[in-house]
């Protein structure tokens, strides 16, 4: 079975509706069994990483995260070029 991705709308959406099910005494495992509902181990992931968040805000973290793996990218290839060329530059090769 293929997995499904969820956006942070969708995450931020589905935590709201399990806490309204959860303040009216229901348990985690029984809103988990709900329809599209998942493993009560990713709802406490999901509450842990976007508990209190506002849709565009988890959304625009997902941005900044992916964008700062780009720059981490980046910069330990420049750092490499950096002790690449030093080393040709001592003659040593």
């Amino acid at each position: 079975m293929k997995r499904k991705r969820h956006t942070p709308e969708e995450i931020v959406k589905k935590l709201r509706e399990a806490a309204k099910e959860l303040a009216g005494g229901a348990k985690i495992e029984d809103v988990c069994k709900g329809p599209g509902g998942g493993s009560p181990q990713t709802f406490n992931r999901w509450k842990e990483r976007c508990a209190g968040a506002e849709e565009g805000t988890v959304k625009r973290l997902k941005e900044l995260e992916k964008e700062n793996a780009r720059l981490k990218k980046l910069v330990a290839n420049q750092a490499l070029d950096i002790a690449v060329l030093k080393e040709i530059n001592t003659g040593k090769w």
